[in-house]
């Protein structure tokens, strides 16, 4: 297994990124991570430095992280995304699975980047 794989977290608020920075090193150091503030930057990053995987909220100033995550997922059908956000209601969870991509809900926590890290491996 390449354990050797890029991240992207996308999240309006520097504190979440912190967070979930913290947490996926810690559990995966070997992981180079990437940060962007919004899905216009996401979508930018990723078409100079494609990411294996991709952490996205879904409130953010501009586009939506959902809108976003399709985006990307249109052009790079390989990056698998999970939406990380405490915006729980259901049309959001649909809109998710509807995409082929997971939903994990904050806060951010060892459990919840647990679960992400499960989806972007496979398991």
């Amino acid at each position: 297994m390449d354990n050797n794989k890029k991240l992207l977290i996308v999240d309006d608020s520097k504190v979440s990124r912190m967070l979930i920075r913290a947490q996926v090193a810690a559990q995966r150091p070997e992981w180079a991570i990437t940060e962007a503030n919004s899905g216009e930057q996401a979508l930018d990053i990723i078409d100079e430095n494609l990411p294996d995987y991709c952490m996205m909220d879904i409130n953010m100033s501009g586009i939506l992280g959902t809108d976003a995550a399709e985006i990307i997922l249109s052009k790079y059908p390989t990056v698998r995304i999970v939406i990380l956000s405490a915006n729980i209601q259901e049309t959001y969870q649909n809109r998710a699975s509807g995409l082929g991509i997971s939903f994990v809900a904050k806060p951010v926590s060892e459990k919840s980047i647990s679960q992400a890290i499960s989806y972007f491996e496979g398991a």
